[in-house]
């Protein structure tokens, strides 16, 4: 069955929804950006019309997040994945041992990536109890020397989202922000580096953000590989080799239009309401629409939930697909459905969910 862009609804998980008129934006300067007779992607990373378009993503971001001046913004590739090993290459030396708060199977990702380059340990988890919560501060025990302290601000497979996060003094917290950056404020100041894949709130896939304060940055190691060090990405303003020229542009796009949004305090109100719109209907089902996660740790962004039995929940993704609702399936590895209501979802999205989800259940009570 075939749509149109107007029947669609995509509350898939990544690459996620753009908002339309970026989409739009893109489209027109396609084949002539800004008058140079090339696309976007022909012009050189070194050529005066991309730098600005970096430049331009750069201040929007730190507008934005009200990022401080002693941290430095990068545009990486290699999406987060590639984050779970160049941290501990670069700040897990011998002697040190890294902590990680398990809350998810990124955070799991992440530990394992870095037990292949030095000492690391288990500061808390929910695991448990499969990872239904998120861990209180009762809950994490860290070391006054642990190197960092890993966290993963919001657990798209799961569906639970920190609210606050910890502090444990002169332990540097470093978080995978990949799912809910851009989606509410945030205390920078409280993190020594912040890291996120463009493609759920920020733009397309193939661009990556780290956020890194400059005292962290100076205790990065020096002999490793050249492409992992951070140092080296900072000096060359993330142009050391070619970046992902269109995903940054696309990125930019995003970020001019989150401001129009009212920015990310407006965002952040408006996320609530999505996210409050299917987590009633879940709770007002019941019992007939299930939510996985405790109520005190729900993400914002992924509402996940179960119905009676997989043939009901399969039902109910056919109906959803057959009504323009798209990416409703939960992850592969625990099944279920899943609603990622990123910044591009819109309200009225969220109420055509809704309203499908209530008469699912009257049709199948």
């Amino acid at each position: 069955m075939g749509f149109e862009r107007s029947q669609v609804a995509n509350f898939g998980a990544g690459p996620a929804a753009l908002p339309m008129s970026v989409l739009a934006k893109a489209q027109s300067e396609l084949l002539n950006f800004q008058d140079t007779g090339m696309s976007v992607m022909e012009i050189s990373h070194r050529d005066p019309a991309y730098a600005q378009v970096q430049a331009k993503a750069e201040t929007l971001l730190r507008e934005l997040l009200h990022i401080p001046s002693q941290y430095k913004v990068l545009f990486l590739q290699g999406g987060a994945s590639l984050q779970f090993s160049m941290i501990p290459f670069n700040f897990l030396k011998a002697g040190q041992t890294a902590s990680f708060v398990m809350t998810g199977s990124w955070s799991e990702k992440a530990y394992e990536e870095a037990s292949k380059l030095g000492e690391v340990r288990v500061a808390g988890s929910s695991q448990s109890d499969g990872y239904r919560h998120i861990p209180g501060p009762s809950e994490i025990a860290v070391q006054a020397d642990d190197a960092y302290l890993h966290v993963t601000s919001n657990n798209t497979i799961f569906g639970s989202q920190w609210q606050s996060f910890p502090d444990f003094g002169q332990v540097p917290l470093i978080a995978d922000m990949s799912s809910d950056i851009l989606s509410r404020p945030i205390p920078v100041e409280q993190f020594a580096l912040i890291y996120a894949g463009a493609q759920k709130n920020l733009g397309p896939s193939g661009v990556t953000v780290v956020v890194v304060r400059d005292d962290l940055l100076d205790l990065g190691r020096r002999d490793i590989p050249t492409m992992l060090r951070y140092d080296i990405h900072a000096k060359n303003d993330s142009r050391y080799n070619t970046p992902p020229t269109f995903a940054v542009y696309l990125l930019s796009l995003v970020l001019e239009w989150a401001k129009e949004q009212g920015g990310v305090e407006a965002i952040a109100l408006r996320n609530e309401a999505k996210a409050q719109e299917i987590y009633s209907t879940i709770d007002e089902s019941e019992g007939f629409y299930r939510g996985y996660v405790d109520p005190g740790s729900r993400s914002r962004m992924n509402v996940t939930f179960r119905l009676a039995d997989e043939a009901l929940e399969k039902s109910f993704l056919v109906g959803a697909r057959a009504e323009g609702l798209i990416g409703l399936e939960g992850h592969r590895s625990v099944g279920g459905c899943r609603a990622s209501l990123y910044n591009a979802v819109s309200l009225d999205d969220c109420k055509r969910l809704s309203s499908y989800m209530k008469v699912f259940q009257q049709q199948h009570r």
